[in-house]
């Protein structure tokens, strides 16, 4: 059996992650890792958001994987230099191939992102994307919201609807044709978004999930070798806690029922 994967997010969201790149490379078994008990990261301090994903990182280590994904966007914005440092494997984030996917898909040169206040405040997406093509023009919106919505699988509706309306208005006044969804969570909401964005903008608009940004970019790192000499790989979870609504929520992140899943509660 190969060495596995490792994926690792402040909470249940980068199962969004999981699903993705199980999608994409289905022979490669997986260890996630969701720090429930200290999450969000977003509104931690970036010295204490490194010294988390540290701790991810050298759990996830002990599985003797062979790349880390960090699928947490708040790590990916201030943690992947300093862990990219000290592990001896390649580390990914989803923020690198997000940004270049978004760059990919835009016409007008103008992307919006929509992300949590912290990945927002942080300029990551607006940096990664100008490395990618220094003449685009970045608008960034917070949308908050968007995250107990997908948590409680409020993803379609009036409710939602309301809130993209209100997210989108300053994305749709910049002319976006691209929207890059900078959370783990907003994949959940890809529908409502893009219906939204439509009506708002009156032409298509094109929605990037950095997830599946994230995947392809696995996929070209990773050699799979003869895919009939391997069997469908397998999911690990673990978690730093189980909340009351664990398998609802992870159920929806991950697209199918938790009945099964290896599910294990760690201290870190």
């Amino acid at each position: 059996m190969g060495k596995p994967i490792g994926i690792f997010d402040s909470g249940l969201g980068g199962l969004t992650v999981a699903r993705a790149v199980h999608a994409a490379l289905p022979a490669e078994n997986l260890v996630y890792l969701g720090d429930t008990a200290r999450v969000p990261y977003g509104t931690r301090s970036a010295q204490t958001v490194i010294k988390y994903a540290i701790g991810c990182a050298e759990r996830l280590l002990s599985f003797d994987i062979k790349l880390l994904v960090v699928a947490c966007n708040t790590a990916s914005g201030v943690a992947l230099e300093a862990l990219q440092e000290r592990l001896d494997i390649p580390v990914v984030g989803v923020i690198n191939p997000g940004a270049r996917a978004g760059v990919a898909a835009t016409r007008n040169r103008r992307i919006g992102v929509l992300a949590t206040a912290g990945t927002v405040a942080s300029g990551a997406y607006e940096r990664a994307i100008r490395v990618e093509n220094a003449a685009v023009q970045v608008f960034a919106q917070a949308a908050p919201l968007f995250v107990p919505l997908a948590e409680e699988g409020w993803t379609t509706g009036e409710v939602p609807r309301l809130a993209a309306q209100r997210y989108l208005q300053p994305l749709v006044e910049a002319d976006i044709d691209t929207i890059v969804l900078g959370c783990t969570h907003y994949p959940l909401l890809f529908e409502t978004i893009h219906d939204v964005a439509v009506e708002l903008l009156g032409h298509d608009v094109a929605i990037v999930d950095s997830a599946d940004a994230t995947a392809r970019a696995l996929s070209a790192l990773i050699d799979t070798g003869p895919a009939e000499d391997r069997g469908p790989g397998e999911l690990r979870v673990l978690v730093t806690d189980l909340p009351g609504q664990f398998g609802a929520s992870a159920s929806r992140f991950l697209g199918k029922p938790v009945e099964g899943l290896d599910i294990r509660a760690i201290d870190l």
